[in-house]
């Protein structure tokens, strides 16, 4: 028997046991007659006492041990003495008397310590993964994504859904990220695709019968990555048939009220998650994933500095981009260093700068301030009336600060909205204890890309339009607005749903609208547009990532924190060193040459 208590069990009630541990070291010291070890296994840590005079042979085998050896240890638990108590460790108040040790196995000096606190490269991290994932914070991590599971997995199946898994080798339907594609040696020259999500097989359950539908779907996309994208992630998948749309939002409330119930009860969630409509939330914070928690909300400028004489803001108008601004209040004693690192963060953002303008704390008012009482490079640029509207419509006061930026509205909404949340940050205005949800709905179902001159479809091409919105499929479509909603969790998008198109005639109509031939229509989507024929019932659903709401319970930044084995931004797992090369014997069975793409 390697143990008969793991290393974070053992308390005072357990004094005068004799019980085997086993763990890896983490860490040793020597003191003459006694060596103490901390023992460590994913439970904890436990205090390990070597004494010479009472357990010889065992003590002077502990003078060998090093960080990360595989040990095991047979001993008595004994009360700590007064004082020597660790109340930072549940195990804290006792210690193992070690009788016998034994070295299970031996290790190389780790790359780095078992510490959680650490400033690790992450390339080492994830070439040494086995190592990085004993740290207390990376176990805790894991437990809690599992925690998160069970918690969606109990409520799906008490609300009636069933857990059905759909096939991962399909067929390439490249919709807005690229696929993950497979070589087939038994049919050579034709692929398989790793699924983008099961999008196409959930509607189809729907078709077939299945009322209710959710998995742990595995999802593969080719693209660009950033902290919250990994080229494969899990989403919890559901489908409903016979649903409206605030059918779908109760049963998406219920879910996610009771995974945070289940693994951070001390977190506040207000209930009813509130509704936000698309336009009001651009309009109010210029992003579809605000975060609620704090105000700050964005004002439009434009039509107050259109005609004010400063070049910058008149051109800006005059060619249809967008003035927006954001106070910090209190925040007019900013410096010179303080701004310009805002301007070097709004430009991170692909803006052109960021226009500050401060008011003094000095002044009763607004309406009272003179051009004295103004610090900003527009003020000899614009009238003091200007100023004034310009603080009035932003509701700024004394002593705050206001944030400009001006350029073309997409690009103005993405820095605004960016900038907005840096100074949430810096100014510490979103509690952290605090999870608000939020529906953002009423989204359009199309967007112009003006790469393609064309309409491409805002979430994905099944999404329904509202039905008192059809009739502008054929006369505008820019002006439809579709059954879509997004959940979203302090700034933070955790995933996209909608009420799926189920006539075959408005499918084929949107695929039209955004440039499909009825060709690539048919070898794409033949199989879903031949079930809509054979009584397709009405139905929604959502995809939700599973990755972003665990790294937010865990209190990451990052997904990568809360994924056994993920890959870096670049794609590569450096741990398999993946992507790799084949065997030409391998390119040779799949019928596939390789293309020197530089040469």
């Amino acid at each position: 028997m390697y143990r008969d208590m793991t290393c974070g069990e053992p308390r005072q009630t357990d004094a005068g046991k004799v019980v085997t541990l086993s763990g890896w070291v983490h860490r040793r010291r020597d003191h003459g007659g006694l060596t103490f070890i901390d023992l460590r296994d994913y439970s904890g840590l436990m205090q390990v006492v070597f004494n010479e005079d009472s357990a010889r042979e065992a003590h002077a085998l502990a003078g060998d041990l090093r960080s990360e050896w595989v040990v095991k240890v047979k001993g008595t638990v004994q009360e700590r003495r007064a004082g020597a108590d660790n109340p930072d460790l549940p195990t804290g108040t006792v210690e193992l008397i070690a009788s016998d040790l034994t070295i299970l196995n031996r290790s190389e000096t780790p790359p780095f310590e078992g510490e959680d606190e650490l400033n690790i490269a992450d390339e080492t991290r994830l070439r040494y993964r086995f190592v990085d994932l004993r740290r207390p914070r990376m176990y805790k991590n894991l437990k809690l994504r599992h925690d998160v599971i069970q918690a969606a997995r109990t409520y799906m199946v008490g609300e009636n859904f069933l857990e059905i898994e759909t096939p991962i080798l399909l067929k390439s339907t490249p919709e807005g990220a690229r696929d993950y594609v497979v070589p087939s040696r038994v049919h050579p020259g034709e692929f398989y695709a790793l699924p983008q999500s099961p999008q196409q097989l959930k509607q189809l359950l729907m078709v077939s019968g299945v009322d209710r539908y959710f998995q742990f779907a595995h999802c593969f996309r080719d693209e660009d990555l950033r902290a919250d994208r990994q080229p494969e992630h899990t989403q919890i998948d559901l489908e409903m048939s016979f649903v409206e749309q605030e059918d779908v939002l109760q049963i998406l409330e219920g879910l996610y009220t009771a995974m945070v119930k289940e693994v951070r009860p001390e977190l506040e969630v207000p209930t009813p998650f509130p509704r936000m409509t698309y336009a009001e939330a651009i309009e109010r914070y210029a992003t579809d994933k605000p975060d609620v928690r704090f105000g700050m909300e964005v004002c439009r400028l434009t039509d107050i500095v259109a005609q004010s004489g400063f070049g910058v803001f008149e051109g800006v108008a005059k060619s249809g981009g967008a003035i927006r601004a954001i106070v910090a209040p209190g925040c007019a004693d900013y410096t010179r260093r303080q701004t310009d690192e805002l301007i070097e963060f709004v430009k991170s953002s692909g803006a052109q700068g960021l226009i500050p303008m401060h008011i003094s704390a000095d002044v009763s008012s607004v309406d009272e301030m003179t051009l004295e009482d103004v610090r900003s490079p527009i003020r000899n640029h614009v009238s003091l009336d200007v100023l004034r509207a310009v603080a009035n419509e932003a509701g700024a006061g004394p002593g705050d600060l206001i944030l400009i930026i001006a350029g073309t509205e997409s690009v103005v909404n993405v820095a605004i909205s960016n900038l907005r949340g840096e100074m949430g940050r810096r100014l510490e205005l979103a509690d952290p204890n605090t999870f608000n949800f939020l529906f953002v709905v009423d989204f359009p179902l199309f967007e112009w890309d003006d790469d393609r001159n064309g309409w491409a479809a805002m979430h994905h091409v099944f999404s329904s339009p509202r039905p008192e919105d059809a009739d502008l499929l054929d006369s505008d479509p820019g002006a439809v607005l579709g059954q879509l909603y997004d959940l979203v969790l302090n700034g933070v998008e955790l995933g996209s749903g909608s009420i799926r198109i189920v006539d075959r005639e408005i499918q084929e109509k949107v695929f039209q609208l955004i440039g499909h031939s009825p060709e690539q229509v048919e070898e794409r989507f033949g199989q879903l547009l031949r079930a809509f024929q054979y009584g397709a019932p009405p139905h929604g659903g959502m995809g939700l990532g599973l990755d972003r709401i665990v790294m937010l319970l865990a209190g990451e930044e990052n997904i990568r924190e809360v994924i056994a084995f993920p890959k870096t931004q670049a794609a590569v797992d450096p741990l398999f060193e993946a992507p790799g090369a084949i065997t030409d014997e391998q390119l040779k069975e799949l019928s596939i040459r390789v293309v020197d793409s530089g040469g």
